[in-house]
């Protein structure tokens, strides 16, 4: 099967509001993700049209990143936000140097464990690097094995820091294990 991976268009919201919603239902949507199905529902259409304007192509700061497969269906999708030495991060800890972090990784289960989340994570990386991100991070939580297997797979290695996003340190952060393209620094 062919898929094509590539930035998200400002225009195709509506897209990326109902791939969102589709990950909200997932099974650990729970622990995987920062907000309910009920919550991210009842939000309107201009939330949907500001959020896909801020993380489109050639936005600033941020970038989604969707996977489509050959039937034209969208399966999988991970935003990178570009965060700032100086600054806090969306958590509230303070960021030390440029960094690129991958947020909302999903991926439609019959299309889980052939490759595609590591051509979803190159496409974004590319782009953090471009930024002139220092390191590319996520946050994943403890129990979520699948998506711990995933990272790993990845070349993602946990740091030793954990967060508290939930009431327990819980979330572990992992960066890339391995250092980004000579011809990128």
């Amino acid at each position: 099967m062919t898929y094509q991976v590539r930035s998200l268009h400002a225009d195709e919201w509506p897209r990326a509001k109902a791939l969102r919603l589709a990950a909200l239902q997932d099974p650990v949507a729970a622990i995987a993700f920062m907000e309910t199905y009920e919550s991210a529902v009842a939000r309107p259409d201009s939330f949907w049209r500001e959020r896909a304007e801020r993380s489109a192509e050639g936005a600033s700061g941020a970038q989604q990143i969707i996977a489509q497969g050959p039937d034209g269906e969208w399966v999988g999708t991970v935003t990178v936000l570009i965060e700032k030495p100086g600054t806090t991060d969306w958590a509230g800890a303070p960021v030390e140097r440029l960094q690129g972090h991958l947020v909302g990784v999903f991926m439609r289960p019959g299309h889980r464990g052939i490759g595609l989340t590591e051509v979803l994570f190159d496409a974004g990386l590319e782009w953090a690097w471009a930024q002139g991100a220092e390191r590319v991070r996520l946050l994943v939580h403890a129990d979520n094995a699948r998506a711990l297997r995933a990272y790993r797979k990845a070349g993602f290695a946990e740091t030793g820091v954990t967060m508290t996003l939930g009431g327990a340190p819980d979330d572990l952060e992992l960066e890339l294990a391995v250092e980004r393209p000579e011809s990128d620094r």
